[in-house]
Parts: structure tokens; C-alpha cells; sequence
């Protein structure tokens, strides 16, 4: 037990390189640090304008079904127009642009993992 504790510690500190041991390049782990940060950002900012962004997508669903399914207007729901006063559906293109992303990238992931189990 000491002996190959002892081994082990030698060959951590020796100088020697074992030629079946892979070689990293600094390169390649700078870009995958910096592609990883590249995806979270990209996630947090999907996420967070359809999530978050001026009440989020969820808040404005339940009142475009009342104005499409019952006689309200969108007035009611303080909407004046477009570039003015938009009431709770401001920031809703910010929302459904993010939601569009969402749905290609799920297309994408979806359409990738089928073609892997293909193989």
C-alpha cells in the first residue's frame, strides 16, 4: 500500500510524459470556455425575454384569448397603440421573437438527436 502510494506520488511529480496520455491545446480549451459562456448568454437572454422581459409571454396569453374569444378589446386591457401606450402587451414582439428562437432551437435539438439515433 505505501509502495504504490509512493509510485504514485513519484510519477505525479516526474517529468516524464506518457506518450498514451492525450494532449490538450490551450486553444481548444480557450474556445470551449468561451463557447460555453457564449450558450449560457445566449440561454439567459432567451429565457429571461421570454420569461421576464416586461411581464413575460405567459401574462399576456390569457388576455390576446379574451380579446380573440370574448368581447373585450385591447383597450381594455390598456392598449392605445402600437409605439404609444401599449398597456400589459408592452415589450410583446421582444417576447415573441424569443419564443421563435425557443421553437427553432428545440426544432434543431429535436431534429440532431434524431438523426444521432439513426446511426
Amino acid at each position: 500500500m505505501i509502495k504504490k502510494t509512493w509510485l504514485w506520488i513519484q510519477d505525479i511529480f516526474s517529468d516524464e510524459e506518457d506518450p498514451t496520455e492525450p494532449i490538450y491545446d490551450p486553444v481548444h480549451i480557450a474556445s470551449m470556455l468561451v463557447l460555453t459562456l457564449f450558450g449560457i448568454s445566449i440561454l439567459f437572454w432567451l429565457f429571461w425575454s421570454l420569461l421576464v422581459y416586461k411581464g413575460g409571454l405567459v401574462g399576456k396569453i390569457i388576455p390576446v384569448l379574451s380579446v380573440i374569444f370574448t368581447s373585450k378589446t385591447l383597450a381594455d386591457f390598456g392598449y392605445e397603440g402600437y409605439p404609444y401606450e401599449m398597456g400589459i402587451f408592452d415589450g410583446w414582439l421582444t417576447n415573441v421573437i424569443a419564443f421563435l428562437f425557443l421553437c427553432l432551437i428545440v426544432w434543431r435539438a429535436v431534429k440532431i438527436l434524431r438523426r444521432r439515433s439513426e446511426i
